[in-house]
């Protein structure tokens, strides 16, 4: 009897070493090398501080995820949780604001590319460099993902490269006298004081630890994700907590806090500071890492849009695939498109601040819903955290959330509004096709 593909189940090929690196290579990269500089504008000279902050709510919805990925290890992600735990319109809205989050993740990095990085090789208006970086990573991305990841590959070793560069060249200056190790304890702005600052530090550093929470989708793929996932996932956050303060701790010693903050290249402020290395060969890393991280974003969202369209949730057009190469064309313009719109309306703060709001809400739903779905006994043997981990993500997110400003408040309602929308209308649709004829 022959079975369609939906009836076979997806190789175990993922050991715990590769699903570590996978996680790591997510979530380890752009994001330090463009906002790093904002944080210390928002926080002070102690980086750091809200760097672990960020760590440790993160790793608060990891126990989540890692839970809900082991008792039921399939693709689907929080929007399938959402779905199990609340029902369609719930999954949807997961499922949308995992797309919104992609693509406004993808415009914030377009401007990060354009900023002092790109200035070390030519002077160009950033409108204009987010317009062309976008419209070339289409291409590469309509050209098939295959080369996209074999590119992400060597983008992953250069960009990991550029912040041990960082790391050591801090240590380096600070050894031989310079800088100023007292930063490293200033908290707190002209603003507002030191735990106000932690919490909106934080709301920017938690953008470098977002795409943790892609992995569940290759829990499938993986062998024994028991115990596999919840080892490589932890692991892989912990690792990328420790060099983002190991690089805050450098960035803040070896420059003045006013300098990073003013900076769209903030990590190149280092490079200047200690000398030793090539202003243009940093700046060269630092383009390739911004550049990597958008590539692996696009290619995520293009194919989200892409799936919720083939189950009927967003318009049939997003299906469209070139006939040669297989990739879905439409779904790919589409989110180009709008990553263009954003990126010329807004600044990388406040871009960074939407995707974390977005995010926020899709981590309250996972976080709840690993409560709600207690009751199900689902895979035996499965991790599962202590009650009050989930709660306090979920509270975690509701925190966060109260820090975030007003500007970033009124975009993030307005991209919510159309994702209830539709979910509305997914859900409805849902329920006539349930009923029989």
């Amino acid at each position: 009897m022959s079975t369609t593909a939906n009836d076979q189940p997806l190789k175990r090929a993922l050991t715990t070493p590769l699903l570590y690196f996978f996680i790591l290579g997510d979530v380890l990269g752009a994001g330090v090398y463009v906002l790093i500089g904002q944080v210390a504008a928002d926080a002070g000279g102690a980086v750091w501080v809200p760097l672990s902050a960020a760590l440790a709510l993160a790793l608060l919805t990891a126990a989540s995820y890692a839970e809900l990925a082991t008792k039921y290890p399939r693709a689907g992600g929080a929007s399938h949780y959402a779905t199990r735990a609340y029902g369609p319109f719930a999954g949807f809205l997961a499922g949308f604001c995992m797309l919104a989050a992609g693509v406004v993740s993808v415009a914030a990095l377009a401007r990060g590319f354009a900023g002092d990085y790109l200035t070390a090789f030519v002077t160009v208006p950033v409108a204009v460099v987010a317009v062309l970086f976008l419209a070339a990573l289409a291409l590469l991305n309509a050209r098939g993902i295959r080369e996209s990841t074999r590119a992400n590959v060597v983008a992953t070793v250069i960009e990991v490269g550029g912040l041990a560069i960082i790391v050591v060249l801090g240590a380096r200056l600070l050894l031989r006298g310079d800088g100023d190790p007292a930063r490293l304890t200033q908290l707190g702005t002209a603003e507002q004081g030191a735990a106000g600052a932690v919490l909106s530090g934080a709301v920017l550093a938690y953008y470098s630890f977002v795409g943790f929470e892609t992995s569940v989708n290759v829990a499938e793929e993986t062998r024994d994700p028991r115990r596999s996932y919840p080892r490589a996932l932890f692991g892989a956050l912990i690792t990328a907590g420790a060099v983002y303060v190991l690089v805050g701790l450098a960035a803040s010693a070896a420059v003045p806090t006013s300098t990073l903050a003013k900076s769209s290249g903030p990590l190149l402020e280092v490079v200047k500071a200690a000398g030793g290395v090539p202003v243009w060969l940093f700046s060269a890393i630092a383009l390739v890492a911004v550049a990597n991280g958008a590539l692996l974003t696009g290619i995520m969202s293009s194919r989200l849009a892409y799936g919720m369209a083939r189950d009927g949730l967003l318009p049939a057009a997003l299906t469209k695939v070139l006939p040669g190469r297989r990739t879905p064309w439409a779904a790919i313009a589409a989110t180009t498109v709008l990553s263009m719109l954003l990126a010329l309306t807004g600044s990388v703060a406040t871009l960074a601040s939407t995707l974390v709001l977005l995010l926020l809400v899709v981590f309250f739903l996972v976080n709840t819903a690993a409560l709600v779905l207690r009751r199900d006994q689902g895979v035996p043997g499965h991790f599962r955290a202590p009650t009050v981990i989930p709660v306090l993500g979920a509270a975690s997110c509701v925190l966060l959330a109260t820090r975030i400003e007003p500007e970033v408040w009124l975009r993030g309602l307005i991209v919510l509004g159309v994702g209830l929308v539709l979910a509305a209308v997914a859900a409805a649709r849902r329920g006539r096709e349930r009923v029989p004829a």
